[in-house]
């Protein structure tokens, strides 16, 4: 939040990309989920591989995701949280996704960005789960 608790612009603009983010993996649109993400993403990820580098390799982990994904493909944000300064940001949240065999699943999501040529990229996203 800004000062006075009051959100910026940049972190209104970055809220509606993650919430579009997600509704694009609601719809498994490779193009929407791609869309905000440097070609040098670095992800780190709850299944195998734990680190990816690279648009590409991003791209590639979508494909575990949707084949342990039953439909409707779930991915909600719970709760949200955004702060921008003038070139760098970051973003966490708790999310819910379903699966085949584990059912309902809560995880938790950061994401790095950086404002390059007036728009917020996503340099690094790490999903992660509580320890047990």
């Amino acid at each position: 939040m800004g000062e006075n608790g009051r959100s910026t612009s940049d972190e209104r603009e970055i809220r509606r990309m993650i919430e579009e983010w997600a509704s694009a993996v609601r719809r498994r649109d490779r193009d929407g989920i791609l869309r905000h993400h440097s070609r040098d993403i670095l992800m780190f990820d709850v299944p195998p591989p734990v680190q990816s580098k690279g648009l590409d390799a991003y791209n590639g982990t979508w494909d575990l995701f949707f084949s342990a994904s039953p439909e409707p493909v779930a991915f909600d944000i719970l709760d949200m949280g955004v702060t921008a300064g003038r070139e760098v940001a970051f973003a966490t949240a708790v999310m819910r996704c379903n699966e085949r065999t584990d059912g309902e699943l809560i995880f938790r999501l950061t994401v790095g960005l950086r404002k390059i040529d007036g728009q917020w990229t996503v340099m690094h996203e790490h999903h992660s789960l509580p320890a047990r």
